[in-house]
């Protein structure tokens, strides 16, 4: 199923209504079920790398019981945060600023701030920062 750029935009106030606070003392992989919190982004943990910092926001399971997870990346020129890869979880990625080279199953596209990718689940997908500046985006993935 093809999403529109609203559809995915229109996901996320639904999917954060839904959630708690991934914090430090959490464990990675959480199975609890979701709270509703406030996610300030001065006040996120973030996970340094040589060409990327990831910031998690939360991870858990909806009231559904659907696993959602969301994070977002700053990935520096040229790079990116791993070779493509594929998964049974479905993800959307929303560019923030900059431009990223999304791949999809062979096809790629660039992306800059405000466009949005949706990956189903096991297509095989990557993303690199092909712009002249950082590039920032969220991660959001569905199970």
């Amino acid at each position: 199923m093809a999403l529109t750029r609203r559809e995915a935009c229109m996901m996320i106030p639904a999917l954060m209504a839904a959630t708690a606070s991934y914090g430090a003392d959490e464990k990675p992989h959480s199975t609890e079920v979701l709270k509703s919190a406030i996610y300030n982004f001065k006040d996120l943990h973030v996970i340094k790398s040589a060409d990327h910092n990831t910031y998690p926001m939360f991870e858990g399971k909806t009231h559904t019981g659907m696993a959602v997870q969301l994070h977002e990346t700053e990935l520096l020129l040229g790079a990116q945060p791993h070779p493509p890869h594929r998964h049974p979880a479905e993800e959307i990625f929303l560019v923030r600023e900059g431009t990223v080279e999304v791949t999809i199953d062979g096809k790629r596209s660039d992306l800059t701030g405000g466009s949005v990718a949706y990956i189903a689940s096991n297509a095989l997908h990557g993303i690199r920062n092909v712009g002249n500046q950082p590039a920032r985006y969220f991660v959001m993935q569905m199970d």
